[in-house]
């Protein structure tokens, strides 16, 4: 099959026959690439512990291109279908001429990392392939699972932590911050055509699908998206306990994340709920304060200031 997935988002070297240590300098370029935030929060983990979260990353946001370029018309169901193959090999077969494959197995035999999280990844971004509705939040908790709460899993795995109840608030985290995703990217994914928020929330509020297409903003689509916004912080409000079990060199990184995806819901909520004239996002000064008074208050008991 083509080697596709988007595996030159960044130039590798010509010799296909990478090095782990060259694998993970791929990785770490892709992270960067595509995900400064994302690069920068990571940057302050141990440095094993860094390479191989850039490693993971950098598996999850090739399967995402690749379903996400159906969607661009770059490319067809078929060859996402194969692309998604593709990368399903590197879990076993470690195609030596991918420059992710040999972090991404360092990686899985470092940390004692299950391959049935990253199977799961996979199904989760097929299924955007099919599936453009959801009609109950049940069916959105299996895809926010799948698409986001298992990278949760691989990440505590590398993170390190301290007892197995650390496992469901790390599945509360995955599933709130992709929530915030979904609330977040609502016009986007209206452009692609995939409509994420459950159909039984629309009738609920009294909305229909046509509220998306415009940026006008009645009454009863704020209250949908507030709703929304509330259920996603339920999320995060689970997930506290995690943070008091991972270990204190990567408790930064978590912690960072989740204050970064809540502000983002106080944006939303600014904005009065409208998510359809302008995509919330946070500007690099809040960004820095953010990271800064993280990392003063990294010891404190308390991660919600």
């Amino acid at each position: 099959m083509a080697r596709s997935v988007r595996a030159s988002f960044v130039e590798a070297p010509e010799d296909r026959m990478l090095s782990v240590q060259q694998s993970y300098e791929y990785a770490a370029r892709l992270t960067k690439a595509e995900a400064k935030n994302f690069f920068y929060t990571f940057r302050f983990l141990p440095p094993h512990r860094r390479q191989s979260i850039f490693a993971v990353y950098a598996f999850s946001r090739r399967a995402d291109d690749a379903v996400d370029a159906v969607e661009d018309q770059t490319s067809t169901a078929e060859q996402a279908a194969a692309d998604l193959e593709f990368l399903r090999s590197i879990l076993y077969d470690s195609p030596p001429d991918d420059p992710l494959s040999q972090s991404l197995r360092h990686t899985i035999q470092r940390f004692s990392i299950p391959i049935e999280p990253f199977e799961e990844l996979l199904a989760g971004m097929a299924m955007d392939l099919h599936k453009k509705r959801y009609l109950t939040f049940d069916e959105l908790y299996e895809y926010c699972y799948r698409a986001a709460s298992v990278v949760g899993l691989i990440c505590i795995k590398i993170f390190g932590y301290e007892s197995q109840e650390a496992v469901t608030p790390a599945i509360k985290l995955g599933i709130a911050m992709q929530l915030t995703n979904i609330i977040r990217d609502v016009a986007e994914d209206r452009e692609r055509g995939r409509i994420y928020l459950p159909q039984e929330d629309f009738e609920r509020f009294g909305c229909i699908e046509e509220d998306l297409q415009g940026d006008t903003v009645n009454t009863n689509f704020r209250e949908l998206i507030r709703f929304q916004v509330d259920r996603a912080r339920r999320f995060f409000q689970e997930a506290g306990p995690l943070f008091p079990l991972v270990h204190s060199d990567s408790r930064y990184c978590p912690v960072l994340l989740m204050r970064f995806y809540s502000r983002i819901l106080d944006r939303i909520e600014k904005a009065n709920f409208d998510v359809l004239s302008q995509r919330p996002s946070l500007p690099t000064h809040e960004k820095l304060w953010l990271a800064g008074t993280t990392w003063l208050n990294r010891t404190a008991n308390s991660w919600r200031s």
